[in-house]
């Protein structure tokens, strides 16, 4: 399976880790065929991947994966053999305030696409070496207190939000679609991923962004909540080491190793951008970006602390993160500092 030429169907083609999974398989593997499908909603980026269609390494759709007709169309004209579906809504805060949106992506999105995959497969009597790999999040696994052991491929259903329950549910489809008509899926579960191409409603990109414009920097609650972060760089090359090793059925747990408090990274930040844009503040009327932090009312049903053991991941497909959380973080403030045309037009969008 190494050396067979894929054809790929990526949803949610230009949100924030698939763009950056385009960019890294386009460059890894250009024989290939990638088919890269988007509704192009608020969080998605044309410009992310603009490059990729512009140079034809990449066959560009604008449609929705709830559109039968349409996945059909694609399965069957382009000869799919892999899917890899990024696609979802994924903010917490707009998941509490329309959680319809979500069960519509997430839910029924996922189920539109595994029976799509699952027509086509049979068709081609069912090729054994064929995959449909769901990218899924931690937070499907609820919240863990300080001293509990981080997340494993083990750990119960606990999701505490519409937007993880959405997750956990188009995961439970994923499995079931495995167990009973033996479709060869595959499912991931990530840590809080940061990097390039992450629309500014996030923590980094948001706290970086509003540094540069001077606004305040809201930290829910006490900011003593604890995120796994994971590069998004490291969590692509994860997705490669699972669609070429990882049998049918498998699931696994990707994870940074880089637990830190919220806070901790908002100061990090901080730190960076004076050092990297020393003017800036006293452009901004203010000796230090930290003065902007500003706590705010804490998120409803905010999970305490995530964490993810990816140890299954390293045992069987010998796969590790390689960057560090303070290395990451650098190679991000740079790129919005240096690409601040990218992530400006998309701040009206934030300030729905």
């Amino acid at each position: 399976m190494m050396n067979q030429t894929k054809n790929i169907l990526i949803t949610g083609a230009a949100g924030f880790i698939a763009s950056n999974f385009l960019n890294y398989w386009v460059k890894k593997y250009p024989e290939d065929k990638i088919i890269a499908l988007d509704l192009l909603s608020y969080a998605s980026n044309i410009n992310s991947i603009k490059s990729l269609i512009n140079k034809r390494c990449i066959h560009f759709y604008q449609g929705n994966i709830c559109d039968h007709a349409l996945l059909d169309e694609i399965l069957e004209n382009f000869e799919i053999n892999y899917v890899i579906n990024f696609a979802a809504e994924t903010h917490v805060d707009r998941s509490i305030s329309s959680p319809n949106i979500f069960l519509n992506t997430n839910v029924l999105g996922t189920y539109f696409l595994l029976e799509s995959f699952k027509k086509h497969w049979g068709k081609n009597n069912k090729p054994h070496n064929w995959r449909f790999l769901h990218i899924s999040t931690d937070e499907v696994f609820g919240s863990l207190n300080l001293e509990e052991k981080p997340f494993n491929e083990d750990s119960s259903y606990k999701p505490s939000s519409p937007y993880s329950a959405s997750k956990a549910s188009s995961d439970h489809l994923v499995r079931a679609w495995h167990d009973t008509y033996s479709l060869p899926t595959l499912i991931t579960n990530c840590s809080n991923n940061y990097g390039p191409f992450q629309f500014p409603e996030k923590l980094i990109p948001l706290t970086i962004t509003n540094i540069l414009r001077g606004k305040k920097i809201p930290i829910y609650g006490n900011g003593l909540n604890i995120r796994d972060w994971l590069f998004v760089l490291d969590h692509c090359s994860a997705i490669e080491t699972v669609i070429q090793k990882a049998n049918p059925g498998s699931t696994y747990c990707i994870g940074g190793n880089n637990e830190l408090k919220n806070i901790e990274v908002v100061e990090q930040i901080c730190y960076l951008i004076d050092d990297y844009a020393p003017k800036l503040n006293i452009e901004l009327h203010k000796s230090k970006s930290s003065e902007l932090i500003s706590y705010v009312d804490d998120r409803l049903g905010h999970d305490k602390r995530y964490a993810i053991n990816s140890s299954k991941l390293f045992n069987e497909l010998n796969w590790k993160p390689e960057t560090k959380f303070a290395e990451g973080l650098k190679i991000t403030v740079k790129w919005y500092l240096e690409n601040i045309k990218w992530w400006e037009p998309l701040i009206k969008i934030n300030n729905h």
